[in-house]
């Protein structure tokens, strides 16, 4: 087995066997620990050795013995501190994993449960659910949101001391919250793809790896509540949203807006099981937000060509949004929506009420849009400067180029 292969493999297995080893022995953060250091250990040693006939049960044995190791060390500390009379360790917790069999549950949802509790910051949620269910390292997380190694061992050691300190026990939550803990778990995951697909910062358009695995947490939530309409709704939303992934850059990296990429690019497979989800999805209880979104994906990733997009049925899917959610960010999608289906003024004026919304008034994706509609009406001058001042605002370098260059280019049409 290939290096890719191994490394593919304990990405599947890698929340599998950590939900294994807390239910058995307590203690989250140690047991994160313990399986990060099996994962390391398997990596050095499956692509020379051969991955074992139980690759998931060599993993619980080895990050068990790990955290035996780790929590006699911890009550050797305590001794030495005279503190043991208030910290005993349950004797069942140094039992070697060999000694009992590897239990059949998959805990990945519960761990998901947890990794996105309340308790926890939405910057310690996706942290921690990209190191312990999605198995990449301190570093890996990092480098995908550019911030130093150390600076993201401090988040996630945060966000395992929170979850130690509240105490939240292992299993799912109670029924009466489970909904909405569901939909922190949906919104983290959103929020995982949504920097991968448009990076916030940095020298690059997308980060595929943080979408890709976005993708990969949600079909396993769809594939663990397949029958959870919203799930679909996301899952769906992903694919259809990813499929145009390779058209939105050109040779050069430059960011190409959607009425300009070459559609024969996109990918057909991730349109046609989108659309497959929301088709199943759809008849099936209450519309929510994320089979909204998908539904305007659908109709866009469908259209042949940008001038055959049905507009007026995506206003129609963006007020029914707008019902669910005060979202600035769908506002300013809405009054897009109605520019190209009633004329760029009607946009403008929509986009007029969102000045005074300050939780996107500083927002660079305001100004552009602004840029685009003013672009559309004529008025090249007001178009020019709303594009440098978007650029002035973005962070990323892509959009920050492609914002310059709509200035540039209406500056030299005077």
């Amino acid at each position: 087995m290939s290096n890719t292969e191994v490394e593919n493999l304990l990405r599947v297995l890698a929340p599998q066997v950590l939900g294994a080893v807390v239910r058995r022995y307590g203690h989250f953060d140690t047991a994160e620990d313990a399986t990060q250091e099996a994962l390391i250990a398997a990596t050095t040693q499956w692509p020379e050795e051969g991955v074992p006939d139980n690759p998931r049960g060599w993993l619980i044995t080895v990050a068990s013995r790990r955290l035996t190791d780790l929590l006699r060390s911890e009550q050797a500390r305590l001794r030495r501190e005279d503190t043991v009379a208030r910290w005993a360790l349950p004797e069942q917790w140094l039992a070697p994993a060999a000694d009992q069999p590897a239990a059949d549950s998959d805990d990945t949802l519960v761990l998901l449960f947890m990794c996105c509790h309340p308790a926890l910051t939405p910057a310690g949620q996706i942290a921690l659910t990209l190191r312990a269910v999605g198995g990449l390292s301190t570093g890996e997380v990092a480098r995908a949101f550019l911030v130093p190694e150390a600076t993201m061992a401090r988040r996630i050691s945060r966000a395992k001391q929170r979850i130690r300190d509240s105490g939240i026990p292992f299993g799912l939550p109670p029924a009466t919250e489970r909904a909405g803990r569901l939909g922190a778990v949906l919104h983290v995951l959103y929020l995982i793809f949504n920097e991968g697909y448009a990076s916030t910062a940095g020298p690059n358009l997308h980060r595929a790896e943080l979408s890709t695995e976005a993708i990969r947490l949600t079909r396993l939530v769809h594939r663990l509540l397949p029958d959870d309409g919203e799930v679909a709704g996301l899952l769906a939303l992903m694919l259809l949203t990813d499929a145009r992934r390779l058209a939105r850059t050109g040779p050069d990296g430059a960011l190409v807006p959607m009425a300009e990429q070459d559609r024969s690019r996109w990918n057909g497979g991730q349109v046609n099981e989108g659309v497959g989800l929301l088709t199943e999805a759809l008849p099936r209880g209450e519309t929510g937000p994320y089979q909204l979104q998908a539904a305007i994906a659908a109709i866009h990733d469908e259209a042949p060509t940008a001038e055959a997009t049905d507009w007026p049925q995506i206003v129609a899917l963006y007020e029914l949004l707008l019902r669910l959610s005060d979202s600035p960010v769908v506002a300013l999608n809405h009054a897009v929506a109605v520019a190209m289906a009633r004329g760029a003024d009607a946009g403008l004026d929509l986009l007029g009420k969102l000045e005074t919304d300050q939780r996107i008034a500083g927002d660079h994706r305001l100004h552009a849009v602004r840029a685009h509609l003013l672009e559309m009406s004529g008025d090249h001058p007001a178009a020019r400067a709303a594009y440098e001042k978007a650029a002035s605002l973005a962070t990323s370098l892509p959009q920050q180029r492609y914002l310059n260059t709509r200035a540039a280019r209406l500056a030299e049409d005077r």
